[in-house]
């Protein structure tokens, strides 16, 4: 049988264990929550860029810009 000193030493240890490996754990816990904020705003900014590119809202404002030209060329040569 154990005497009351080493029971107390091996008490003693494993509370020293638990509060080590609970500050541990509470740690990692942030870095979980971090790392899935993290994670959250990649994906939309991911999705963001796919619905950005599939846009191709560049094209379509050249056109009326032309027409646009070439109305006030035509106008201008009437005045002429």
């Amino acid at each position: 049988m154990a005497t009351v000193k080493q029971i107390q030493r091996r008490l003693q240890a494993a509370k020293k264990k638990f509060a080590r490996l609970n500050k541990e754990a509470t740690a990692t816990k942030g870095n979980i929550k971090k790392l899935e904020s993290a994670l959250k705003k990649a994906k939309a900014a991911e999705k963001a860029a796919k619905v950005k590119a599939k846009k191709p809202a560049s094209k379509a404002k050249k056109p009326a810009a032309r027409k646009r030209a070439t109305a006030k060329q035509n106008a201008a040569k009437e005045k002429k």
